[in-house]
């Protein structure tokens, strides 16, 4: 499943808009009932309108009344290559809080990509270790 998920990031990857960094990064979501969900990056001149690859995944599947998701595969980079990239693509730490308001930070993994024979796998845990989520408004 992780290749699959890797591919489809690399898919979206290719959709990316980004006129300013050149940073392109795609996101493929897996969501609990197995729907892969794609996500790329969305500049703006403002640079802070500008939505990362992650967000975009995520923003997508709500919109559409998917709310449970197993895994999210990530590959960024400058390169225009469609199946490699340099370096890994770490999600800022925006994107680790909107997972972490969806996702069971034990069980959600995060993959992160240079091509689909170079990745890791974290759990969103070790991304985002004592966070702070729903379960902190609990009475």
């Amino acid at each position: 499943m992780e290749e699959q998920l890797i591919r489809a990031a690399f898919h979206a990857r290719q959709h990316a808009y980004t006129p300013y960094s050149h940073f392109r990064v795609g996101a493929a979501l897996l969501s609990a009932d197995g729907t892969i969900i794609e996500g790329c990056n969305i500049e703006n001149a403002t640079y802070g309108a500008t939505n990362c690859a992650e967000r975009t995944a995520f923003f997508k599947a709500v919109s559409e009344g998917i709310r449970e998701f197993r895994m999210i595969a990530i590959v960024g980079g400058v390169e225009q290559g469609s199946d490699r990239v340099s370096d890994f693509a770490y999600p800022c730490g925006i994107c680790r809080q909107v997972m972490r308001e969806f996702c069971d930070p034990k069980s959600f993994k995060v993959i992160v990509a240079k091509s689909v024979e170079d990745y890791e796998v974290y759990a969103l845990e070790d991304l985002l270790p004592n966070s702070f989520g729903p379960s902190n408004l609990l009475m």
